[in-house]
Protein backbone atom coordinates (compact mmCIF):
# COMPACT_ATOMS: atom_id res chain seq x y z
CA UNK A 1 0.00 0.00 0.00
CA UNK A 2 1.14 3.33 -1.15
CA UNK A 3 1.79 5.93 1.99
CA UNK A 4 -1.20 8.26 -0.17
CA UNK A 5 -3.56 5.27 0.27
CA UNK A 6 -2.86 4.68 3.83
CA UNK A 7 -3.34 7.97 4.72
CA UNK A 8 -6.67 8.05 2.66
CA UNK A 9 -7.46 5.06 4.84
CA UNK A 10 -6.56 6.95 8.05
CA UNK A 11 -8.54 9.82 7.38
CA UNK A 12 -11.22 9.12 5.31
CA UNK A 13 -11.90 5.88 5.42
CA UNK A 14 -15.32 6.16 3.62
CA UNK A 15 -13.63 7.96 0.72
CA UNK A 16 -12.67 11.32 -0.58
CA UNK A 17 -15.26 14.21 -1.20
CA UNK A 18 -15.70 16.21 -4.20
CA UNK A 19 -16.74 19.53 -3.96
CA UNK A 20 -17.55 22.34 -6.19
CA UNK A 21 -14.45 24.72 -6.66
CA UNK A 22 -16.47 27.93 -6.62
CA UNK A 23 -17.32 26.44 -2.86
CA UNK A 24 -14.27 26.15 -1.66
CA UNK A 25 -11.77 28.22 -3.56
CA UNK A 26 -12.65 32.39 -4.86
CA UNK A 27 -12.33 32.99 -8.74
CA UNK A 28 -11.56 36.02 -9.83
CA UNK A 29 -10.88 37.43 -13.34
CA UNK A 30 -8.97 39.94 -14.72
CA UNK A 31 -8.71 42.72 -16.91
CA UNK A 32 -6.74 45.05 -19.11
CA UNK A 33 -6.20 48.52 -19.23
CA UNK A 34 -6.88 50.21 -22.59
CA UNK A 35 -3.32 49.89 -24.38
CA UNK A 36 -4.05 53.18 -26.47
CA UNK A 37 -3.60 55.40 -23.10
CA UNK A 38 0.13 55.61 -22.04
CA UNK A 39 -0.94 56.71 -18.82
CA UNK A 40 -2.05 53.41 -17.82
CA UNK A 41 1.57 51.41 -18.74
CA UNK A 42 4.62 53.86 -19.26
CA UNK A 43 6.52 53.17 -15.68
CA UNK A 44 3.91 50.76 -14.55
CA UNK A 45 4.51 48.98 -11.16
CA UNK A 46 2.11 46.46 -10.67
CA UNK A 47 2.64 42.91 -12.22
CA UNK A 48 0.20 42.54 -14.87
CA UNK A 49 0.33 38.72 -16.42
CA UNK A 50 -1.24 37.84 -20.02
CA UNK A 51 -2.69 34.85 -21.07
CA UNK A 52 0.49 33.37 -22.79
CA UNK A 53 2.53 33.84 -19.37
CA UNK A 54 0.54 31.00 -17.98
CA UNK A 55 2.75 28.14 -19.78
CA UNK A 56 5.99 29.62 -17.75
CA UNK A 57 4.15 27.53 -14.97
CA UNK A 58 5.46 29.22 -11.98
CA UNK A 59 5.37 33.28 -12.43
CA UNK A 60 7.83 35.33 -10.52
CA UNK A 61 7.70 38.00 -12.92
CA UNK A 62 5.83 39.70 -15.52
CA UNK A 63 6.43 40.95 -19.31
CA UNK A 64 4.10 43.81 -18.37
CA UNK A 65 3.35 46.14 -15.62
CA UNK A 66 0.51 48.83 -15.13
CA UNK A 67 0.08 51.95 -13.33
CA UNK A 68 -1.78 53.02 -10.33
CA UNK A 69 -4.12 54.66 -12.21
CA UNK A 70 -4.39 51.67 -15.30
CA UNK A 71 -5.17 49.24 -12.21
CA UNK A 72 -7.90 51.89 -10.81
CA UNK A 73 -9.71 52.37 -14.06
CA UNK A 74 -10.36 48.54 -14.46
CA UNK A 75 -11.59 45.81 -12.92
CA UNK A 76 -8.75 43.86 -12.45
CA UNK A 77 -8.01 42.60 -8.90
CA UNK A 78 -4.67 42.04 -7.04
CA UNK A 79 -4.50 38.33 -6.38
CA UNK A 80 -2.07 36.63 -3.73
CA UNK A 81 1.23 35.16 -4.21
CA UNK A 82 0.05 31.03 -4.71
CA UNK A 83 -2.73 31.68 -6.49
CA UNK A 84 -3.32 28.94 -8.92
CA UNK A 85 -4.04 31.07 -12.71
CA UNK A 86 -5.87 29.13 -15.32
CA UNK A 87 -6.18 30.00 -19.04
CA UNK A 88 -9.94 30.80 -19.67
CA UNK A 89 -8.65 31.31 -23.37
CA UNK A 90 -5.54 31.54 -25.97
CA UNK A 91 -4.48 30.56 -29.05
CA UNK A 92 -3.49 26.86 -29.89
CA UNK A 93 -3.14 25.12 -26.79
CA UNK A 94 -2.67 27.88 -24.17
CA UNK A 95 -6.53 27.79 -22.98
CA UNK A 96 -6.78 25.15 -19.60
CA UNK A 97 -3.58 25.55 -18.90
CA UNK A 98 -2.66 26.33 -15.47
CA UNK A 99 0.37 27.78 -13.52
CA UNK A 100 1.25 29.34 -9.60
CA UNK A 101 2.22 33.02 -9.07
CA UNK A 102 4.98 33.48 -6.56
CA UNK A 103 4.26 37.54 -6.41
CA UNK A 104 1.39 39.43 -6.02
CA UNK A 105 -0.02 40.57 -9.32
CA UNK A 106 -3.15 41.01 -11.71
CA UNK A 107 -4.02 39.13 -14.45
CA UNK A 108 -5.87 39.96 -18.24
CA UNK A 109 -9.33 39.07 -18.48
CA UNK A 110 -8.30 35.83 -20.29
CA UNK A 111 -7.23 34.70 -17.28
CA UNK A 112 -8.53 33.12 -13.87
CA UNK A 113 -7.24 33.45 -10.78
CA UNK A 114 -8.32 30.77 -7.88
CA UNK A 115 -7.42 31.60 -4.70
CA UNK A 116 -7.77 28.57 -2.21
CA UNK A 117 -9.89 28.35 0.67
CA UNK A 118 -8.42 27.22 4.05
CA UNK A 119 -9.53 23.21 2.65
CA UNK A 120 -7.33 23.39 -0.11
CA UNK A 121 -3.60 23.35 -0.46
CA UNK A 122 -2.72 25.62 -3.58
CA UNK A 123 0.28 22.74 -5.12
CA UNK A 124 -2.45 20.26 -4.93
CA UNK A 125 -5.01 22.03 -6.64
CA UNK A 126 -2.55 22.72 -9.33
CA UNK A 127 -1.47 19.85 -9.81
CA UNK A 128 -4.83 18.51 -9.91
CA UNK A 129 -5.92 21.12 -12.35
CA UNK A 130 -2.87 20.02 -14.52
CA UNK A 131 -3.94 17.14 -14.88
CA UNK A 132 -7.48 17.74 -16.41
CA UNK A 133 -6.29 19.60 -18.69
CA UNK A 134 -7.83 17.75 -21.91
CA UNK A 135 -10.93 17.00 -19.81
CA UNK A 136 -11.31 21.58 -19.40
CA UNK A 137 -10.75 21.77 -22.79
CA UNK A 138 -13.37 19.24 -23.63
CA UNK A 139 -16.33 20.75 -21.52
CA UNK A 140 -15.16 24.85 -22.64
CA UNK A 141 -17.83 26.58 -24.86
CA UNK A 142 -17.40 26.56 -28.09
CA UNK A 143 -15.56 24.29 -31.05
CA UNK A 144 -12.18 22.21 -29.89
CA UNK A 145 -10.07 26.12 -31.50
CA UNK A 146 -12.19 28.83 -30.61
CA UNK A 147 -13.51 27.83 -27.03
CA UNK A 148 -13.56 29.40 -23.94
CA UNK A 149 -13.56 28.68 -20.23
CA UNK A 150 -15.35 31.07 -17.34
CA UNK A 151 -16.40 31.29 -14.09
CA UNK A 152 -19.59 30.04 -15.22
CA UNK A 153 -18.03 26.59 -16.06
CA UNK A 154 -14.98 26.43 -13.60
CA UNK A 155 -17.47 27.18 -10.38
CA UNK A 156 -19.54 24.09 -10.42
CA UNK A 157 -16.38 22.13 -11.23
CA UNK A 158 -15.76 19.26 -8.70
CA UNK A 159 -12.46 18.88 -7.64
CA UNK A 160 -11.83 15.93 -4.68
CA UNK A 161 -11.05 17.77 -1.60
CA UNK A 162 -9.39 15.43 0.98
CA UNK A 163 -7.83 15.73 4.57
CA UNK A 164 -4.69 18.63 4.34
CA UNK A 165 -2.27 16.06 5.14
CA UNK A 166 -3.43 13.70 2.57
CA UNK A 167 -3.30 16.42 -0.21
CA UNK A 168 0.53 17.51 1.44
CA UNK A 169 1.60 13.82 0.87
CA UNK A 170 0.48 13.96 -2.74
CA UNK A 171 2.07 17.29 -3.27
CA UNK A 172 5.41 16.35 -1.84
CA UNK A 173 5.68 13.18 -4.42
CA UNK A 174 5.24 14.97 -7.30
CA UNK A 175 6.68 17.92 -6.15
CA UNK A 176 9.91 15.14 -6.13
CA UNK A 177 9.56 14.76 -9.69
CA UNK A 178 9.16 18.12 -10.69
CA UNK A 179 12.61 18.95 -9.35
CA UNK A 180 14.29 16.04 -11.04
CA UNK A 181 12.79 17.80 -14.19
CA UNK A 182 13.61 21.03 -13.46
CA UNK A 183 16.89 20.15 -12.75
CA UNK A 184 17.33 18.40 -15.95
CA UNK A 185 16.05 21.00 -17.90
CA UNK A 186 18.27 23.25 -16.66
CA UNK A 187 21.49 21.12 -17.13
CA UNK A 188 20.14 20.89 -21.06
CA UNK A 189 19.47 25.23 -20.63
CA UNK A 190 23.23 24.43 -19.82
CA UNK A 191 24.36 22.53 -22.28
CA UNK A 192 22.82 24.37 -25.20
CA UNK A 193 24.00 27.77 -24.11
CA UNK A 194 27.61 25.72 -24.07
CA UNK A 195 26.85 24.75 -27.57
CA UNK A 196 26.02 27.57 -29.27
CA UNK A 197 29.41 29.25 -27.44
CA UNK A 198 31.89 26.53 -28.89
CA UNK A 199 29.51 26.91 -32.23
CA UNK A 200 30.44 30.38 -32.93
CA UNK A 201 34.07 29.93 -31.65
CA UNK A 202 34.35 26.83 -33.80
CA UNK A 203 32.65 28.76 -37.10
CA UNK A 204 35.59 31.15 -36.78
CA UNK A 205 38.90 29.38 -35.55
CA UNK A 206 40.11 28.19 -39.31
CA UNK A 207 42.51 30.06 -40.07
CA UNK A 208 42.31 28.82 -43.78
CA UNK A 209 38.81 30.31 -44.25
CA UNK A 210 38.07 33.31 -46.69
CA UNK A 211 35.39 35.52 -46.66
CA UNK A 212 32.79 35.35 -49.19
CA UNK A 213 29.24 36.68 -49.96
CA UNK A 214 26.09 34.28 -49.83
CA UNK A 215 25.81 34.97 -53.49
CA UNK A 216 29.03 34.03 -54.51
CA UNK A 217 28.71 30.24 -52.45
CA UNK A 218 24.79 30.29 -53.31
CA UNK A 219 21.83 30.36 -55.40
CA UNK A 220 18.46 31.17 -54.32
CA UNK A 221 15.20 30.82 -55.57
CA UNK A 222 12.13 32.27 -53.60
CA UNK A 223 8.80 30.93 -53.34
CA UNK A 224 6.19 31.90 -55.79
CA UNK A 225 3.72 34.70 -55.24
CA UNK A 226 0.48 35.79 -55.99
CA UNK A 227 -2.11 33.01 -58.31
CA UNK A 228 0.69 30.26 -58.67
CA UNK A 229 -0.17 28.26 -56.42
CA UNK A 230 -3.36 28.47 -54.90
CA UNK A 231 -5.23 25.73 -52.80
CA UNK A 232 -7.31 24.91 -55.38
CA UNK A 233 -4.53 23.29 -57.47
CA UNK A 234 -4.10 21.42 -54.13
CA UNK A 235 -4.27 17.20 -54.08
CA UNK A 236 -4.47 14.42 -52.39
CA UNK A 237 -1.45 12.57 -52.99
CA UNK A 238 1.24 13.90 -55.45
CA UNK A 239 4.55 16.14 -55.26
CA UNK A 240 4.44 17.80 -51.67
CA UNK A 241 4.16 21.17 -50.96
CA UNK A 242 6.89 22.57 -48.73
CA UNK A 243 5.59 25.48 -45.81
CA UNK A 244 7.35 27.54 -43.55
CA UNK A 245 6.84 25.14 -41.08
CA UNK A 246 9.32 22.52 -42.30
CA UNK A 247 12.14 24.60 -42.05
CA UNK A 248 11.70 26.02 -38.52
CA UNK A 249 10.57 22.71 -37.02
CA UNK A 250 12.15 19.93 -39.65
CA UNK A 251 8.95 18.48 -39.34
CA UNK A 252 8.39 16.62 -42.45
CA UNK A 253 5.04 16.05 -42.39
CA UNK A 254 2.88 17.53 -45.44
CA UNK A 255 -0.63 18.64 -45.83
CA UNK A 256 -0.81 19.76 -49.18
CA UNK A 257 0.32 17.90 -52.50
CA UNK A 258 0.30 18.79 -56.72
CA UNK A 259 -0.17 16.96 -59.35
CA UNK A 260 2.91 16.37 -61.63
CA UNK A 261 1.52 18.59 -64.38
CA UNK A 262 1.50 21.50 -61.62
CA UNK A 263 5.08 19.95 -60.59
CA UNK A 264 6.40 20.35 -64.17
CA UNK A 265 4.78 24.08 -64.62
CA UNK A 266 6.38 25.13 -61.07
CA UNK A 267 9.75 22.84 -61.71
CA UNK A 268 11.88 25.99 -61.07
CA UNK A 269 10.74 25.80 -57.36
CA UNK A 270 11.05 22.69 -57.05
CA UNK A 271 13.05 20.63 -54.36
CA UNK A 272 14.32 17.06 -53.28
CA UNK A 273 15.98 15.67 -50.56
CA UNK A 274 19.42 17.61 -49.42
CA UNK A 275 18.34 20.69 -50.48
CA UNK A 276 18.24 23.50 -48.29
CA UNK A 277 14.87 25.65 -47.25
CA UNK A 278 15.18 28.55 -45.38
CA UNK A 279 11.92 30.50 -43.86
CA UNK A 280 11.58 33.85 -45.07
CA UNK A 281 8.36 35.69 -43.57
CA UNK A 282 7.95 36.37 -40.05
CA UNK A 283 10.34 33.76 -38.29
CA UNK A 284 13.04 34.40 -40.62
CA UNK A 285 16.45 32.34 -41.34
CA UNK A 286 15.57 29.26 -39.68
CA UNK A 287 16.87 26.52 -41.91
CA UNK A 288 16.83 23.33 -42.51
CA UNK A 289 18.24 20.15 -44.89
CA UNK A 290 15.31 18.40 -46.45
CA UNK A 291 16.12 14.66 -45.46
CA UNK A 292 16.77 11.44 -47.56
CA UNK A 293 13.05 9.98 -46.61
CA UNK A 294 11.44 13.43 -48.02
CA UNK A 295 9.70 13.39 -50.87
CA UNK A 296 10.34 15.81 -53.76
CA UNK A 297 7.85 19.09 -54.49
CA UNK A 298 8.07 22.58 -54.42
CA UNK A 299 8.08 25.64 -52.26
CA UNK A 300 5.66 27.84 -50.97
CA UNK A 301 6.34 31.59 -50.70
CA UNK A 302 7.40 31.24 -47.57
CA UNK A 303 10.75 29.98 -47.96
CA UNK A 304 14.04 30.34 -50.25
CA UNK A 305 15.70 27.46 -51.53
CA UNK A 306 19.30 27.44 -51.25
CA UNK A 307 21.56 25.69 -53.65
CA UNK A 308 25.46 25.61 -52.98
CA UNK A 309 27.80 25.75 -55.07
CA UNK A 310 31.19 24.07 -55.52
CA UNK A 311 32.94 23.37 -52.45
CA UNK A 312 30.31 23.87 -49.94
CA UNK A 313 28.87 21.67 -47.24
CA UNK A 314 25.16 21.85 -46.53
CA UNK A 315 25.70 21.35 -42.74
CA UNK A 316 28.29 23.54 -42.78
CA UNK A 317 25.89 26.46 -44.24
CA UNK A 318 23.07 25.23 -42.30
CA UNK A 319 25.22 25.81 -39.13
CA UNK A 320 26.06 28.93 -40.33
CA UNK A 321 22.67 30.50 -40.23
CA UNK A 322 21.90 28.82 -37.06
CA UNK A 323 24.72 30.88 -35.37
CA UNK A 324 24.96 34.03 -37.69
CA UNK A 325 23.23 34.97 -40.50
CA UNK A 326 19.20 34.17 -39.14
CA UNK A 327 19.51 37.04 -36.64
CA UNK A 328 20.78 39.35 -39.37
CA UNK A 329 18.17 38.54 -41.36
CA UNK A 330 15.57 39.54 -38.85
CA UNK A 331 17.42 42.88 -37.85
CA UNK A 332 17.72 43.97 -41.60
CA UNK A 333 13.43 42.77 -41.56
CA UNK A 334 11.03 44.95 -43.29
CA UNK A 335 7.28 44.79 -43.09
CA UNK A 336 4.57 45.45 -39.82
CA UNK A 337 3.48 42.51 -38.19
CA UNK A 338 4.58 40.17 -40.31
CA UNK A 339 8.35 40.29 -41.28
CA UNK A 340 9.58 39.29 -44.38
CA UNK A 341 13.12 39.30 -46.18
CA UNK A 342 14.27 42.78 -47.60
CA UNK A 343 15.16 41.39 -50.68
CA UNK A 344 17.09 38.35 -52.16
CA UNK A 345 20.04 41.12 -53.14
CA UNK A 346 20.21 42.01 -49.28
CA UNK A 347 20.91 38.57 -48.45
CA UNK A 348 23.80 37.85 -51.30
CA UNK A 349 25.17 40.56 -49.80
CA UNK A 350 25.66 38.80 -46.07
CA UNK A 351 29.25 37.62 -45.60
CA UNK A 352 30.68 33.70 -44.48
CA UNK A 353 33.64 32.88 -43.65
CA UNK A 354 34.31 29.68 -45.76
CA UNK A 355 37.13 27.18 -45.04
CA UNK A 356 38.23 24.69 -47.32
CA UNK A 357 35.86 21.88 -47.94
CA UNK A 358 38.38 19.50 -45.82
CA UNK A 359 37.79 22.21 -42.94
CA UNK A 360 34.08 22.49 -43.23
CA UNK A 361 33.75 18.73 -42.87
CA UNK A 362 35.96 18.29 -39.46
CA UNK A 363 34.19 21.40 -38.61
CA UNK A 364 30.61 19.51 -39.36
CA UNK A 365 31.16 16.75 -37.69
CA UNK A 366 32.08 18.49 -33.79
CA UNK A 367 29.06 20.14 -34.52
CA UNK A 368 26.87 17.06 -34.98
CA UNK A 369 28.48 15.58 -31.75
CA UNK A 370 26.88 19.14 -29.57
CA UNK A 371 23.96 19.20 -31.64
CA UNK A 372 23.00 15.69 -31.33
CA UNK A 373 24.00 15.57 -27.37
CA UNK A 374 21.48 18.34 -26.64
CA UNK A 375 18.43 17.82 -29.43
CA UNK A 376 18.31 14.18 -30.14
CA UNK A 377 15.08 12.84 -28.49
CA UNK A 378 16.34 9.37 -28.85
CA UNK A 379 19.57 10.04 -26.13
CA UNK A 380 21.02 12.34 -24.00
CA UNK A 381 19.17 14.77 -21.78
CA UNK A 382 16.17 15.33 -23.85
CA UNK A 383 15.04 11.74 -23.66
CA UNK A 384 15.47 12.14 -20.30
CA UNK A 385 13.51 14.92 -19.77
CA UNK A 386 10.53 13.48 -21.53
CA UNK A 387 10.88 9.78 -19.50
CA UNK A 388 10.91 11.99 -16.38
CA UNK A 389 7.75 14.04 -17.61
CA UNK A 390 6.23 10.92 -18.77
CA UNK A 391 6.72 9.74 -14.69
CA UNK A 392 5.45 12.69 -13.60
CA UNK A 393 2.07 12.56 -15.26
CA UNK A 394 1.49 8.88 -14.59
CA UNK A 395 2.05 9.34 -11.16
CA UNK A 396 -0.05 13.02 -11.01
CA UNK A 397 -3.21 11.10 -12.56
CA UNK A 398 -2.39 7.85 -10.50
Amino acid sequence: MSRPEGLIQEFCPDGVEFHEMGKVCRLVTGATPSKTNPAFWIDGTIPWMSSGEVNNKQIFDTESKITKLGYDKTSATIVPIHTVVIALAGQGKTRGKVAITEIELCTNQSLCSIICGPALDYKFLYYYLDGKYEELRTISNGDGTRGGLSLKILSPYKIPVPPLPVQREIVRILDNFTELTAELTAELTARKKQYEYYRSVILRSSSTAIEKTLGEICDFVRGPFGGSLKKENFTKEGYAVYEQQHAIYGDFKFRYFVSKTKYDEMRRFSVKPGDLIMSCSGTMGRIAIIPDDAPNGIINQALLKLTPKAEVSNKYLKYYFEDTIAAQMNSEARGGAIKNVASVAVLKDIKIQMPPLTEQNRIVTILDYFHNLCNDLASGLPAEIEARQKQYEYYRDK
